[in-house]
């Protein structure tokens, strides 16, 4: 059985991946990490760990403070008794811009993106890969790191998502995008599949709310399908779904 820790479990597509991994066999995901700024699991995430027969364990986890990243990585390897990580998505994310015109961007807006999206992102994986290269996962399965991105950060199809007036958000995916594809380089001869991956238009907060097509569970049952299915040879780079 597999571990999987996942960031920014607390609500949204976070707590839908939580959801969905634990509806799964315990043979085939045991223990599920699940991470949130604070210090106790805010409601519903308090709700899904009671009822998960201690399969669910929170971890506190800020993405922008390397010191809470260091304390969060530690208190995964003391839980794991030497087992490390098999499973990291990165889903912590944010889009906090109200001003859609690029040249109006201001620095706080772009830098405060970045930081979450991007360094925080590669914070989360530096810290966490040391356990991922312990992983005890069968020689025949790779350890995976799964980013999730958003169309809006491909530059290919830029012309199609014009409309969406978020442009440090877009960049900060962008970037992502390249993170991902550098790691998914570097340890390609390591048994890793590293992949980033988007879950599609989703009615939470981050996404489109009512207005977007697909409900957060639709999404997180594809990305949790797809994860578990991920092989370093086809699955190395940036993924998308279309349902």
């Amino acid at each position: 059985m597999a571990s999987v820790l996942i960031t920014g479990s607390s609500r949204g597509l976070g707590l839908e991946l939580v959801k969905q991994m634990l509806l799964l066999p315990s043979t085939t995901i045991g223990t599920i990490y699940a991470t949130s700024r604070t210090a106790s699991p805010p409601e519903p995430l308090s709700r899904l760990i009671a009822s998960s027969n201690n399969r669910i364990k929170h971890v506190q986890l800020d993405v922008t403070d390397p010191a809470s990243v260091t304390a969060a990585a530690g208190q995964v390897s003391q839980l794991s008794e030497g087992k490390g990580l098999d499973i990291l998505i990165n889903n912590a994310g944010t889009q906090s811009e109200r001003n859609g015109r690029t040249s109006a961007m201001g620095l706080s807006d772009l830098e405060f993106t970045m930081r979450i999206n991007v360094t925080g992102v590669h914070l989360v994986t530096s810290a966490f890969l040391p356990l991922l290269k312990v992983s005890k996962t069968k020689s025949s399965q790779s350890k995976k790191i799964v980013n999730i991105t958003s169309t809006l950060g491909s530059i290919t199809w830029s012309h199609k998502s014009a409309i969406a007036s978020v442009p440090a958000y877009k960049i900060s995916k962008a970037a992502l995008n390249m993170l991902t594809v550098q790691y998914a380089s570097e340890l390609s001869a390591q048994n890793f599949t590293v992949f980033a991956i988007s879950p599609g238009w989703l009615q939470t907060d981050l996404g489109g709310g009512r207005y977007a097509h697909l409900r957060p569970e639709v999404g997180a049952r594809e990305v949790v399908r797809i994860v578990l299915e991920a092989t370093p040879e086809k699955d190395n780079g940036v993924l998308g779904i279309f349902v």
